[in-house]
């Protein structure tokens, strides 16, 4: 359990330090309640009997990507790859990635329909179990398979809680992002440190590049919705175009799970073994 740490301390050191220091300061900021102005989005055109069509309906690729890829996770976990495949390895993380990528789809589809803070739960939970689920992947791919195997549930109950959390403070007039905040980005900051010079084969720097520019393209649309929207003419808001950028980056995930040869090492990359 302990080899990992003692054959890199100064890894794990860096992991601690970075979890620490992300703990105290996001720990000891005021409480971030929903500001209700995030639901006022841009585009709110009513199409086909469909309320905030774009919004809705941009969220079609997370399903596709998420089906494909429980798929995925099916041909490597029933013999039907050689070994050392990613899934192979992490079944679980695999299955509550791409489940929680479909049913983002779904649950960020019906949050747009009728966007309120209830409904924001449904887009939320999802999403968590996919950050948490891609965190262990990384964790057992860059750092050690006993420890992504054993930190999977463990992450999954803490951002599953966040949500909670926000929504039970939420109700009682006291909201509170700052838990949500942490599971969110705080694995943005550690991705990188267990990813260098780990020596893997499977989501190598440049695929995680991708994904992690990919997502904070996302987070820029959403951030710039009405601005685009106007930019573009009243053709496009820039949220739609950001489900398209984040659907985009579970699809690299995918790519690189049904292409890339992992040649897993018996215990961990960082571990020497």
């Amino acid at each position: 359990m302990w080899a990992p740490l003692l054959k890199n301390p100064y890894k794990w050191g860096a992991v601690l330090l970075v979890t620490l220091l992300a703990l105290i300061v996001v720990g000891t900021m005021p409480r971030i309640p929903q500001d209700v102005a995030y639901h006022a989005f841009g585009d709110h055109r009513y199409l086909l009997g469909i309320s905030n069509f774009w919004n809705v309906v941009s969220n079609l690729p997370f399903v596709i990507v998420g089906w494909l890829g429980l798929r995925e996770c099916r041909r490597q976990t029933s013999g039907h790859t050689p070994p050392g495949f990613v899934m192979q390895e992490l079944p679980w993380a695999g299955a509550a990635f791409f489940a929680g990528v479909l049913l983002t789809g779904l649950g960020s589809g019906y949050y747009h329909f009728e966007p309120t803070n209830q409904s924001l739960i449904w887009d939320r939970l999802p999403m968590t179990i996919s950050f948490m689920a891609f965190f262990s992947i990384i964790i057992g791919c860059h750092a050690d398979l006993s420890a992504a195997r054993l930190s999977l549930w463990p992450l999954l109950i803490l951002g599953i809680a966040s949500v909670v959390y926000w929504s039970y403070t939420e109700g009682q007039g006291a909201g509170d992002l700052r838990a949500y905040v942490i599971v969110q980005f705080l694995p943005i900051l550690l991705i990188p440190i267990l990813v260098k010079g780990s020596g893997s084969l499977a989501f190598q720097g440049h695929v995680i590049w991708k994904v992690l520019g990919l997502y904070v393209l996302a987070k820029v649309l959403e951030h710039w919705d009405h601005a685009i929207y106007a930019l573009l003419h009243f053709e496009m808001a820039g949220h739609a175009i950001k489900h398209a950028a984040a659907a985009m980056a579970t699809y690299v995930v995918l790519l690189e799970i049904k292409d890339g040869w992992t040649a897993f090492p018996q215990q961990s990359a960082i571990s020497g073994h």
